[in-house]
């Protein structure tokens, strides 16, 4: 996984470096994301930057889903705060 400090993998404030997936904003995992599958399906990649690069997605997919949860949950709470009034 030594490979995911590739340009394709770093954030543009961090050159060289992968910051935790559970410290990132939903928009930034996304962004992140779309970029992992962008190089993914180029298909230029050796199979273990391929692998590593395909582990980060589904963490950076899990993160999103985390916010994506909680953004439901918390609307959710919001709605049942405004209907019980």
């Amino acid at each position: 996984m030594d490979d995911m400090t590739s340009p394709a993998a770093t954030t543009p404030n961090t050159p060289g470096t992968v910051p935790a997936v559970d410290s990132l904003s939903y928009e930034q995992a996304r962004d992140e994301l779309i970029r992992v599958v962008s190089v993914l399906e180029q298909g230029a990649s050796t199979l273990e930057e391929s692998l590593a690069l395909w582990e980060r997605g589904e963490a950076l997919a899990t993160r999103c889903e985390e916010w994506l949860i909680g953004a439901k949950a918390r609307l959710d709470a919001a709605r049942g705060a405004a209907s019980a009034e």
